[in-house]
C-alpha cells in the first residue's frame, strides 16, 4: 500500500454541532449527554484514541470535558510551566476566520491540566497561553477567571472546563453563531492527540488550519 502524501485530515475542513446547555457550568460536575462528543477525526489516520472530548455552549461561554483513559502513570502537570504540562490545550477564534495564517486579537489559547496547582499540586488549573507568531493577541484573561474540575479514574481522568464569556474576546453567539475551534490533548506517557492535523502542520499558530464548531440551540 502506498503512503498517502497528505494526511486524511487535511484535505477537509471540518464543522461539527456544540449543543446548547443552561445552566452550562456547575461545581458539582457537567454529565454532558452524548451528542456533545466531538468526533475522534484522528481515527480516519489510524492514530490510537485515548481521549473524548464533548462541548456545550450558553450564552455565559463554552465547557469541554475530556476523559482520558490507558494511563499507567500519573499526568505530569506544573502551573509554572504550563507549556510542558499533560492537559487539555483548546484554540478558539470567535470570528471562526480560516483565511489567515496568523493569529488576530479574536483567537485564544487555553491550557488546562488535571492537576499541577495548589500546595500539594493536585489541583486542577486553567491559563490562557498567548499564541505564537500572533498578529494581535486576545485580551488578557484575570486569574480565577478560568474554571475547571476534575475526577481521579484508575487509568486516567475526567477534567473539565470552563471558559466563560468574559474570557473571549469578540463572543457574540448571536452575531457570530460560529467558532474557529481546535484541540490537543498532550500526555507525556501516551503522546498527542489533535483534532482537525496533526504536530506535521504549525495548527497550534495557524487558524486556517483549525474546524468549526457550530453553536446550535
Amino acid at each position: 500500500m502506498t503512503t498517502p502524501l497528505l494526511p486524511a485530515r487535511f484535505l477537509f475542513r471540518y464543522s461539527v454541532p456544540c449543543r446548547y446547555r443552561k445552566p452550562l457550568w456547575k461545581e458539582s460536575g457537567l454529565a454532558l449527554p452524548d451528542e456533545c462528543r466531538l468526533p475522534k477525526l484522528a481515527e480516519l489516520e489510524g492514530q490510537r484514541i485515548y481521549a473524548e472530548i464533548r462541548t456545550a455552549w450558553s450564552e455565559d461561554g463554552l465547557v469541554l470535558a475530556v476523559k482520558v483513559e490507558g494511563k499507567k502513570q500519573l499526568p505530569w502537570c506544573r502551573d509554572s510551566r504550563p507549556d510542558e504540562s499533560d492537559g487539555l490545550r483548546v484554540w478558539i477564534d470567535t470570528r471562526d476566520t480560516h483565511n489567515i495564517h496568523r493569529a488576530g486579537r479574536f483567537c485564544h489559547q487555553f491550557m488546562f491540566m488535571p492537576s499541577g496547582s495548589g500546595r500539594n499540586l493536585d489541583e486542577p488549573f486553567g491559563e490562557q497561553l498567548f499564541i505564537y507568531r500572533a498578529r494581535e493577541n486576545a485580551k488578557p484573561v484575570k486569574p480565577g477567571v478560568l474554571k475547571s474540575r476534575r475526577e481521579k479514574r484508575p487509568d486516567g481522568y475526567l477534567l473539565e472546563c470552563f471558559i466563560p464569556a468574559a474570557a473571549l474576546t469578540g463572543w457574540d453567539p448571536a452575531e457570530n453563531p460560529k467558532l474557529g475551534f481546535t484541540y490537543a490533548v498532550v500526555d507525556r506517557e501516551i503522546g498527542t492527540q489533535t483534532f482537525t492535523c496533526g504536530p506535521e502542520f504549525p495548527y497550534h499558530e495557524d487558524p486556517s488550519l483549525w474546524g468549526t464548531l457550530e453553536l446550535n440551540r
